[in-house]
């Protein structure tokens, strides 16, 4: 047989090449060949063929054996078991051909020249192919082996990935998928090794895994060889990057950073073992494993990765420990988000619920409830229950017999690029991973309900919830004239309500974020060094762990947490609300009540506007300034408008913009607009002077009411009078309406009265109203409401 069949160099294959080398090196090759010109590293290798394959097969005579072997288990005469072990036995015993043999150790040698290593540390991994099936996919299912030196070593390894094709779980996915046995071949890819045991491994998304967000990349990273976060033995960083924003070299639209626990690393073995997991140090547990630097630089990589293939991908990387260079040692097409339907979206909705038992990073967006049935090895699948919520510590290949029979999915360990995560998602169940102590906190036969219906984080509830699910036809939705838009607050739900056609967000909470992304209060920060509460001091000390300046945990946060709610519409506008908690509320944040006065009545207090300007809060909101100057100068978020709330006076705006202009804030600079809360009745009566100093108006038609009716809006005595609708404040309403138009200002409602009352929305509409703002899961039926009433207005009636 010609030595080039037995044999090729990635560099000359590419992904027309799936037949000869299956996915996997047909997929480095492409890289080699196509993307090397772009910057992107590939590590140099070969792959034998999937003839060299079929050779050594018809060598060692073992055709009839497999065939005999499989026969046996498909009329019931051995155990899956015992087929595979069979088969794996006789080809590990197998001799290899003198002319394969001579082509793997030739290019070993050559690879080793061009390495400058004798007997070069190299990666054998394998890649299944389907002569006629070259679309199957078999990812996960064969052997990959690290660390391997030596021409001896390295013939060993390649006879364990053929081996390998007949793992269990490799024989059952065949039988389950319908394909032949006898057709199914396997090419072994030799890379040289990327010195990631002294350095750093993970895996990255060109789109989010869990809503399939198509502007974002994500990126998964820990310390040393990748083995751990591909398997989820190992709770990694997270990195989100708006890929957009990445063309421009001015910015560094990193959207989210999250500190994994990476207690351990995978480095090379001693002995005989070509690796081994080792501890971690307490300094490499408390550090990003990725600078700035390499995060754009590799979401770069993946954008260029993405562009080439033209589809989302699911990618593995390396850094040098030595070199400190990044390469990419994987690439394949993404396969469950990229091929949902996505004109039809689910949404749910939790009426009550038990109290948190575990929390950890949700996969699949969905809700789920049921028994819990907590194994400690795969080896227990008779002790499953079909439909329970299985808990463990993490999974691996040999657990998927089991997550099939699964209503959903827990781990410890693990993120959202692991095995448990991935084959969930293939699976469409939910799944939380990365608990840390689910395994200690839940048993088996236990009720529970698991939400990942709730945003980034999953949460384990106790008990069965009473929860609703319905399905919306986003192609159905009409347009409208009138902008409807959203309000949001939580930055780790904001992925899931992309594919809503909304006309941006009307209404970011920023005091929700601070109160759950940041949790300190802001004075707490800049006062640190003389801080009484010691309980708060040692609280706040854990949390900015990392930071040499504890102000910069808040601006970070704040600043990166908005992010991730404008770039869920981005180039759309986000009308970001600065902080408007009561002081009571601002007390409760970690340090807080030292710097917090106690008040009668906070509703109508030292509240919005009047801080900022203040002595007590003024260096605090600096920190708001701070984080939304990077939000839009350096993260590139210019889609951000600002707006002040509770602004009593127009003296008081002309205070609050000469703050912000000192803060690097300046209105009308680098097209900066600066929105005011419409929501006391000294802003309509004197909305044409408080226009001079705003952009625009946002009715808040909550606090408008309360004070127009003069009835606390979170009593009960009187609930029964507080009414949006009332007359008085549809005259306030329309009143304010037109004098912003009149002075040529913007001027939306955020509330939820369009939702639940159709002829306020139609009333909106008359008052011509620029926009309206609601919670997503209103934001359907308000759209619809919108559009009737516009149609009614068109046609002339009444």
């Amino acid at each position: 047989m010609p030595e080039q069949e037995n044999l090729v160099w990635l560099a000359d294959c590419s992904r027309g090449d799936v037949a000869r080398v299956g996915g996997k090196n047909a997929s480095l090759g492409e890289m080699l060949s196509a993307l090397t010109a772009k910057g992107i590293r590939v590590p140099d290798g070969f792959a034998t063929t999937s003839d060299a394959y079929w050779s050594f097969i018809d060598q060692n005579a073992l055709r009839p054996l497999i065939t005999e072997a499989l026969a046996g288990f498909q009329d019931g005469s051995a155990s899956l078991s015992d087929t595979g072990q069979t088969i794996r036995n006789a080809i590990l015993r197998g001799e290899w051909p003198q002319d394969i043999a001579e082509s793997i150790k030739a290019a070993y040698r050559e690879l080793s020249l061009r390495t400058g290593k004798p007997e070069t540390d190299v990666a054998v991994r394998s890649s299944a192919t389907a002569e006629d099936l070259p679309d199957a996919s078999f990812a996960g299912q064969q052997e990959s082996l690290l660390n391997i030196q030596g021409e001896k070593e390295l013939l060993a390894a390649c006879r364990r990935c053929y081996a390998s094709l007949f793992t269990d779980r490799a024989i059952s996915y065949r039988i389950a998928k319908g394909f032949d046995h006898m057709k199914v071949a396997l090419s072994v890819g030799v890379q040289a090794m990327v010195r990631a045991d002294k350095g750093a491994s993970g895996v990255a998304f060109s789109i989010d895994p869990e809503t399939g967000f198509d502007k974002v990349a994500v990126i998964n990273a820990a310390w040393g060889l990748g083995e751990n976060v591909v398997q989820g033995t190992v709770d990694p960083d997270e990195y989100v990057t708006f890929k957009p924003l990445l063309e421009n070299s001015a910015l560094r639209p990193i959207i989210e950073k999250r500190l994994g626990r990476k207690e351990q690393k995978m480095i090379y073995g001693s002995g005989s073992d070509a690796t081994e997991n080792v501890p971690t140090s307490k300094a490499e547990r408390a550090r990003f494993v990725l600078s700035e630097e390499d995060i754009i630089d590799l979401s770069r990589w993946i954008c260029a990765i993405e562009d080439h293939y033209g589809c989302p991908m699911d990618i593995e990387w390396a850094r040098d420990g030595e070199t400190g260079l990044l390469s990419i040692v994987q690439a394949r097409p993404e396969t469950v988000q990229s091929r949902r339907d996505t004109s039809v979206f689910k949404t749910y909705t939790i009426h009550s619920r038990g109290r948190v038992l575990a929390e950890g990073s949700s996969v699949g967006g969905a809700i789920v409830a049921g028994k819990v049935c907590l194994l400690e090895s795969p080896d227990d699948i008779d002790a499953f229950v079909d439909g329970s919520i299985l808990v463990a510590r993490n999974t691996d290949p040999d657990w998927v017999p089991i997550m099939k029979r699964a209503a959903g999915i827990i781990t410890d360990h693990g993120g959202r690029t692991s095995h448990a995560a991935i084959v969930s998602r293939e699976l469409g169940l939910p799944a939380i991973v990365g608990t840390g102590d689910a395994t200690r906190q839940l048993h088996t036969k236990q009720d529970v309900t698991v939400s990942c219906a709730e945003g980034a984080e999953g949460f384990v509830y106790e008990g069965i919830a009473d929860y609703e699910a319905k399905d919306v036809v986003l192609d159905e939705i009409a347009e409208t004239g009138t902008k409807v838009m959203l309000n949001m607050a939580n930055p780790a739900a904001a992925f899931r309500w992309w594919q809503m056609p909304a006309d941006g967000v009307g209404l970011a909470r920023m005091e929700f974020v601070i109160g759950n992304h940041i949790r300190i209060h802001p004075m707490a920060l800049v006062n640190y060094e003389t801080l009484r509460d010691e309980s708060a001091r040692e609280t706040i000390a854990g949390l900015t762990e990392g930071y040499d300046d504890k102000t910069d945990y808040f601006v970070d946060r704040l600043s990166r947490g908005l992010a991730r709610i404008a770039a869920t519409v981005h180039p759309k506008p986000m009308i970001v609300r600065m902080s408007d908690f009561k002081t009571n509320e601002y007390a409760n944040l970690i340090g807080g009540a030292a710097f917090e006065p106690e008040e009668e009545n906070p509703m109508i207090g030292f509240r919005g506007a009047a801080r900022y300007y203040s002595p007590q809060y003024r260096d605090g909101f600096a920190l708001e300034c701070r984080a939304i100057r990077k939000l839009r100068d350096e993260l590139g978020f210019a889609n951000v408008i600002m707006m002040i709330p509770f602004c009593r006076s127009p003296d008081e705006a002309g205070r609050v913009l000469e703050i912000l202009a000192e803060n690097g804030l300046k209105r009308g600079d680098r097209q900066l607009e600066i929105y005011v809360m419409c929501e006391i009745p000294a802003n309509v009566i004197l909305a044409k002077d408080f226009a001079t100093h705003f952009d625009g108006f946002s009715i808040g038609s909550n606090d408008l009411t309360q004070l127009t009716l003069g009835i606390d809006r979170d009593g009960e005595l009187l609930a029964n009078l507080f009414d949006e609708q009332n007359d008085a404040v549809k005259w306030m309403i329309e009143r304010v309406v037109s004098t912003a138009h009149e002075a040529d200002a913007k001027v939306g409602i955020c509330g939820q009265a369009p939702s639940d009352h159709p002829e306020f929305a139609e009333f909106l509409v008359k008052c011509g109203i620029d926009s309206i703002s609601v919670t997503p899961d209103s934001f359907i039926a308000v759209k619809s409401h919108v559009a009737e009433a516009e149609r009614r207005a068109a046609a002339g009636e009444a």
